[in-house]
């Protein structure tokens, strides 16, 4: 009777450490190298092979491709790639099988999603509601928002060959500058107020990327319109 006392009470401390461990792995905060490196001492070798990420259920995910010759977003455990074409135009590739300087990712799959207040017309009205928010976070988060964008400016990364970067403005040579009006798609984004110039800008909380929902334009946002009509969906983690 003793042994299989015992025998129950270690599967319930099993069970309840991999619970645990479960719950620990959701939503936590992975950084790879550093936005500042990149933007202010030029290096642009790569830090992470986004296919050595070993859990891709749930997995999110953005920063530059290696070099700084396109864009990379992990939505839901599927992993994007837009750079630059010769004639000015997008190229998208779906795959893991890409290198970044900087890159940050979580796994998530439990989502309160919530309608987005019409009070809320750009980016800077989004990242002051999320910092309302913050007090229901301890840590950095990763959110989404789905539904129709009244629009969109972003960007793709795409450095010229032979580039010395020393400045943010230098790294930003090349861009391809795109702006999109009433789209529909998503933005994955990370929020955090302890990690400026890491993988947000030094002057903001909030990095974001856009998707539309063909999957054939993606970049990173530079500013974002709200027009308070279209429904507009904002996913945070439970």
């Amino acid at each position: 009777m003793k042994y299989y006392k015992r025998t129950i009470l270690v599967l319930a401390c099993l069970m309840t450490n991999t619970l645990l461990f479960a719950q620990n792995t959701q939503n936590k905060i992975q950084i790879s190298g550093a936005m500042k490196n990149v933007m202010r001492k030029g290096d642009l070798t790569s830090t992470i092979h986004l296919d050595t990420i070993k859990n891709k259920k749930g997995l999110y995910g953005l920063g530059p491709k290696e070099a700084l010759k396109g864009e990379l977003l992990i939505i839901d455990g599927k992993s994007y790639v837009s750079t630059m074409g010769t004639q000015g135009n997008i190229e998208m590739k779906e795959t893991f099988d890409v290198k970044a300087p900087f890159f940050v990712f979580t796994n998530n799959d439990n989502w309160d999603v919530y309608d987005v207040p019409n009070t809320i017309k750009n980016g800077t009205d989004l990242e002051n509601y999320l910092i309302q928010l913050k007090g229901s976070y301890s840590l950095p988060f990763v959110f989404k928002l789905k539904g129709v964008f009244n629009q969109v400016d972003f960007h793709i990364q795409n450095l010229p060959d032979g580039t010395i970067v020393k400045s943010p403005n230098d790294a930003h040579t090349g861009q391809g500058k795109f702006q999109i009006n009433k789209c529909e798609g998503e933005i994955v984004g990370f929020f955090s107020t302890s990690h400026q110039s890491i993988f947000t800008h030094h002057d903001s909380y909030i990095h974001m990327h856009y998707i539309n929902d063909d999957r054939t334009e993606m970049g990173h946002i530079d500013h974002l319109l709200l027009d308070g009509f279209h429904e507009v969906k904002l996913y945070l983690p439970k």
